[in-house]
């Protein structure tokens, strides 16, 4: 019996994204640096500097709807290769993802164009979320205070610093209720008030029926906005469970 139909099979509960047997490998540089075409395009098999990484070793899970997943493990153990995966954004090398709807990823990464002005990247981001003009506009000034950039939101994306720009897109992103939310380190921004207030929306879009899955190092942050944790470590699943017991045998594995 595969994950998916181990998941159609819990009563009462419906799966939202299947995760089964996932592999993901790439070639990168020795420098570490992704070797171009490393995802679906040629390599010069030749080049010395190349190597293989297995970033992702036989990953299965289920996350359900009204569930906020939290992924922790140690820096380079796979957590943003495995949301880039369900996101549709890294191929996997084998395996299977199921998505009840398409995954919106939200990351310190997503692209916004540095060139246009803040208020411009809104208006492009809601359009790429699938708002209408009259939406964005209706949206408009609650993103920009969500953000707090009303004083600089004029200015072009390039004379914002990595934590103003982070802000705006977490604002944009999370003006809309998604069906199904991958959070990536987007919650280590900004001061306290901001993260209380990112994490309170990131509760409210799970109440509204959606499934979050939310990548931190932040153990207090996984605690307070996830009802399950799944642990990975060099790219393969250590346990899944209970945010408790799961980030203390993290935590116990990292001290020893």
């Amino acid at each position: 019996m595969n994950e998916l139909e181990r998941a159609m099979l819990e009563e009462g509960r419906r799966p939202t994204i299947i995760v089964d047997d996932l592999h993901v490998k790439y070639r990168t540089f020795a420098s570490g640096k992704p070797a171009a075409g490393s995802e679906g395009g040629l390599i010069s098999r030749g080049h010395k500097g190349l190597r293989e990484v297995h970033a992702l070793k036989g990953i299965t899970f289920t996350a359900f709807e009204g569930e906020s997943v939290g992924v922790i493990g140690s820096n380079g153990s796979g957590k943003s290769t495995l949301l880039r995966t369900i996101a549709g954004l890294t191929p996997a090398t084998s395996g299977v993802v199921y998505a009840e709807a398409r995954p919106a990823l939200l990351g310190v990464n997503a692209a916004l164009l540095n060139e246009l002005s803040g208020d411009k990247n809104v208006r492009l981001g809601g359009l790429a979320l699938g708002f209408t003009p009259q939406e964005i506009r209706e949206r408009f000034d609650g993103i920009v205070k969500f953000a707090e950039l009303e004083e600089f939101i004029d200015l072009p994306m390039r004379t914002y610093s990595a934590g103003m720009s982070a802000r705006l897109r977490f604002a944009i992103a999370a003006s809309k209720d998604h069906a199904l939310l991958l959070v990536d380190e987007a919650l280590a921004v900004g001061d306290r008030g901001f993260r209380q207030k990112s994490e309170e929306r990131i509760r409210e879009m799970r109440a509204s029926a959606g499934t979050v899955m939310h990548v931190s190092h932040s153990i207090k942050s996984i605690l307070d906005s996830c009802t399950r944790v799944i642990w990975i470590e060099k790219g393969v699943l250590r346990m899944n469970g209970d945010p408790r017991e799961v980030t203390d045998a993290y935590q116990e594995n990292s001290r020893g």
